[in-house]
């Protein structure tokens, strides 16, 4: 009996391709964003750790504060990036996970295909096997029933 094949496998297989394609930009965003976390902690830890001394001409004064200042607002920028970083990445997990989804469904159509050809081949099988023994019980009695002559 020649097995039919399963219609949407090429369907299945661009769905597994897109979701590992979706796996991988996830695997990505996810760097990303832990970068820019990282980036955002140093610059927050560097601000914190900054000190003015007791003492300064008005001019290193001012100086001093405009690179804090400076300094403030990058460790700012730099925590919004991380922010958006990581929302980008949650937003490319669910698409992958969207991916995932279609991806298992079509899987859960081709088992439910497999398991009926193999329930299939079995009635077959059966069939098969129901017509040889009828076949050969048919031909026993038939033999009884014809007086023998010998």
């Amino acid at each position: 009996m020649r097995r039919a094949a399963f219609r949407l496998q090429p369907v299945l297989e661009l769905r597994r391709a897109q979701e590992r394609a979706a796996a991988v930009a996830s695997a990505d965003a996810s760097r990303v964003a832990a970068q820019a976390d990282s980036r955002a902690t140093d610059r927050e830890s560097a601000l914190a750790g900054a000190r003015l001394p007791a003492s300064l001409p008005p001019g290193s004064f001012i100086a001093a504060m405009t690179l804090l200042r400076a300094a403030a607002s990058d460790a700012s920028e730099s925590r919004a990036l991380a922010i958006a970083q990581a929302e980008t990445a949650a937003l490319v997990r669910s698409e992958w996970t969207a991916a995932a989804q279609r991806t298992k469904g079509l899987e859960r159509l081709r088992e439910r295909y497999l398991l009926a050809q193999r329930m299939a081949e079995a009635a077959a099988e059966e069939r098969t096997v129901d017509d040889l023994v009828t076949g050969r019980a048919g031909r026993v009695r038939d033999r009884e029933d014809v007086p023998w002559t010998e």
